[in-house]
């Protein structure tokens, strides 16, 4: 193979780049080569370099698209958690959830608390800090996935609906608890949840102690035992006490 000249190398490799639909390393080249030159890097260092630029970009751009398919309906991060407002909160356990072990046993996280004491927070965070580790993640209120697979089931496309609750590695449900469910809905729950069972993990939000959780559905004990025992059965439970911190402000200007 003859030679190629400078020129030749910078176009062939353009091209090659623009091919393999490298788009960071193609932007950055011209500049890292002429710091390469400057600096007397070797071809491997110079190599390493840029790789990394396009590999970072590339993980940047996963981490978006996780971000975007899991529908939060707001972004939060466990540094953004006001530790200092809930009345009793077993801080230590809630940030060793940040370590994700949970995910690799298909365990489940459980948030107790009343209203505005940061449950969602969490689960979203939670939820936020998995994209970021490259796990796929469905957000999701309680009462839209019965919404949901109701209508699925009338337009007989119930399993297809189903799936999309199966497939993320993490599937936060909110709200449960804050609206009765009728036996249908109760029903179409118990599927997700039990085929989710031991094979994903799910982040469950709830403003009703588990003694409770029979008003939830329909009053039915039997769904009710049976969500439990496959909700527990590798579980991390969180309960959070205290008042509403959406009221803070009016508790301290009243105080």
């Amino acid at each position: 193979m003859n030679r190629l000249s400078a020129p030749e190398q910078d176009r062939r490799l353009i091209d090659n780049l623009s091919y393999l639909k490298l788009p960071e390393a193609l932007q950055t080249y011209p500049e890292l080569a002429r710091e390469a030159a400057q600096q007397h890097w070797s071809h491997i260092e110079f190599l390493d370099r840029l790789v990394e630029l396009q590999a970072n970009a590339q993980r940047t751009r996963s981490v978006e698209r996780r971000i975007r398919l899991a529908r939060f309906p707001v972004l939060k991060t466990l540094e953004q958690f006001d530790w200092n407002w809930p009345k009793e909160i077993n801080r230590i356990q809630v940030e060793n959830l940040f370590h994700l072990e949970f995910l690799k046993t298909h365990t489940n996280v459980i948030f107790i608390a009343g209203v505005g004491l940061g449950k969602t927070h969490l689960a979203t965070a939670l939820g936020h800090a998995a994209c970021f580790e490259g796990h796929s993640v469905l957000f999701a209120n309680a009462i839209d996935i019965i919404n949901t697979l109701t209508a699925a089931k009338g337009a007989a496309t119930l399993k297809q609906e189903i799936k999309r609750y199966l497939q993320p590695r993490l599937l936060v449900i909110d709200e449960l608890g804050y609206l009765p469910i009728d036996k249908l809905g109760a029903d179409l729950l118990f599927q997700v949840i039990t085929q989710r069972y031991e094979s994903g993990s799910i982040a469950l939000t709830t403003n009703r102690l588990f003694r409770k959780w029979s008003e939830i559905f329909n009053n039915d004990s039997m769904i009710t035992s049976a969500v439990l025992d496959r909700l527990l059965h590798h579980a991390e439970v969180v309960t959070i006490k205290g008042k509403s911190y959406r009221a803070k402000d009016r508790i301290e200007e009243a105080a």
